[in-house]
C-alpha cells in the first residue's frame, strides 16, 4: 500500500465530451455565452462525467464532524459541546439531511472524534480518530498517524462515491473555521488579520483574540510552512483532513466534486498543494461569509456559482446550488438548436422565414 497515495495519478477529463459538449451549447439556440457562468461549468462537468450531455440524478454527500483542541483557547462563541449536538442533530433533521431528502440524495455523516461522549447514534460512522484534535498552540494539532488516518476517512467516502454523478463534502466541529483560517494563513502567506472571521458568532473583541491566537499558532509551526502534509497535521483539523482525502481519491476515481463553503474550500486548497492535478475535478458552489474565502478561492482561481453569505459548513451550500446545476443540465440536454429552428420557421410557411427573421434568428450566435 502506498503512504503517499494521494500523489497518484489523477483521472483525465475526457475530452471528447468537452468537444460536444461545447459544439452543442455553441449550436443551442441561445446568444453565444447567455448561460454566463454556468456554461464553463457545465462543459466541464461533460468532461468530468465522459457525456455530452451531464446529468445529476446521483449524488453523494458526505460531512465529516469533529472537535479542535483550540477551541480551549476560547475562540469560538459555541461551546465545545456543541460538536455532539451537531452531530446528533445532523441525522436528524440538521439542514443537509433536509436537503439531502430535497434532492434524493445519499448522505453519510462520520464522527472522526468529539471531546465528549457522544455515544452510539444510528445513521453515523463512528470512527473516533481521538478526542478531537489538540491545541495546536502548544503542540501538532495531529499525530502523523492520526492525520494519515484522518485523510483515509476521507478516501474511503469518495471510493463509496465511485459511479455517482457529483460528490459534496462538509466539515463540522467547533473551532472549525479557527483552524482552516490558520491553514490558509500559513499556506498563502497571509497575516490573520486578512483572513479572520467572526465563525460561530464572535464579536469584534472574539475576532481579535482569534487573530491572536493563530498569528501565534502560525509562528509555533512556521517550520513546516511549506508542507502542505506538514501544516495539515500541524494545524488542521481530523475533518479538513477527511475532506483533503475525499477530493483527492475523488479525482484519482474520476467522480465530479462540488466544494461548499470556506472549510472546505481550504481543504480544497490543501488537496491541490498536495496534487496540483486533482484541481479539473473541483466545482465551487459559493463564496461564504468568512472573509478569508474570498482569498482562498483566488488563490484555486475559483469562481463561486453563488454569493449569499451563507456560514453553515456542513455542505449546505453547495446543496443549494445543485438545482440551479439540474437545471442547467436539463437546457443543455433539451434546448432546441438554432439549425432546428430554422429549419422549423422554413417548414411553417412554405415561402419561407423573412430576410429579417433569418437574420434575427442568426443574431442569437
Amino acid at each position: 500500500m502506498n503512504l503517499f497515495w494521494w500523489q497518484e495519478p489523477c483521472q483525465a477529463l475526457d475530452h471528447v465530451a468537452l468537444q460536444k459538449a461545447t459544439r452543442r451549447q455553441q449550436r443551442a439556440l441561445k446568444p453565444s455565452g447567455g448561460l454566463g457562468q454556468l456554461e464553463p461549468v457545465l462543459i466541464r462537468l461533460a468532461g468530468m462525467q465522459g457525456r455530452e450531455k451531464p446529468r445529476l440524478d446521483q449524488i453523494c454527500m458526505s460531512v465529516f464532524i469533529a472537535d479542535h483542541g483550540v477551541a480551549e483557547a476560547g475562540i469560538s462563541a459555541a461551546p465545545q459541546s456543541l460538536t455532539g449536538v451537531l452531530l446528533r442533530s445532523t441525522v436528524e433533521g440538521g439542514a443537509l439531511s433536509v436537503l439531502a431528502r430535497q434532492l434524493n440524495a445519499s448522505l453519510e455523516v462520520i464522527d472522526l472524534g468529539t471531546a465528549g461522549p457522544v455515544g452510539t447514534i444510528e445513521g453515523v460512522r463512528h470512527l473516533q480518530i481521538g478526542a478531537g484534535t489538540l491545541n495546536f498552540l502548544h503542540d501538532d494539532a495531529m499525530t502523523p498517524a492520526q492525520c494519515l488516518i484522518a485523510l483515509a476517512s476521507g478516501r474511503e467516502s469518495a471510493r463509496r462515491a465511485v459511479g455517482q454523478d457529483l460528490f459534496i463534502g462538509g466539515g463540522l466541529g467547533v473551532g472549525s473555521t479557527t483552524a482552516a483560517t490558520a491553514l490558509a494563513c500559513a499556506v498563502l502567506g497571509h497575516p490573520a488579520t486578512l483572513l479572520v472571521g467572526p465563525g460561530c458568532g464572535l464579536d469584534e473583541t472574539g475576532v481579535l483574540h482569534k487573530q491572536t491566537v493563530i498569528d501565534a499558532a502560525l509562528e509555533r509551526h512556521a517550520v513546516v510552512r511549506d508542507s502542505p502534509l506538514g501544516l495539515l497535521q500541524s494545524l488542521g483539523g481530523f475533518e479538513i483532513a477527511a475532506l483533503v482525502g475525499a477530493y483527492l481519491e475523488c479525482a484519482q476515481q474520476g467522480v465530479p466534486v462540488l466544494v461548499d463553503g470556506f472549510v472546505s474550500s481550504v481543504a480544497a486548497l490543501l488537496a491541490v498543494r498536495l496534487n496540483p492535478r486533482c484541481r479539473p475535478w473541483l466545482l465551487f458552489a459559493q463564496l461564504s461569509a468568512e472573509p478569508g474565502h474570498r482569498l482562498v478561492l483566488e488563490a484555486l482561481q475559483a469562481d463561486p456559482l453563488l454569493q449569499l453569505d451563507l456560514s453553515m459548513g456542513d455542505g449546505s451550500g453547495a446543496a443549494l446550488a445543485v438545482p440551479m446545476l439540474q437545471a442547467t443540465c436539463r437546457l443543455h440536454a433539451e434546448m432546441i438548436s438554432l439549425e432546428d429552428a430554422l429549419g422549423r420557421a422554413m417548414a411553417s410557411d412554405v415561402t419561407g422565414p423573412s430576410a429579417a427573421g433569418r437574420a434575427a434568428l442568426r443574431a442569437v450566435r
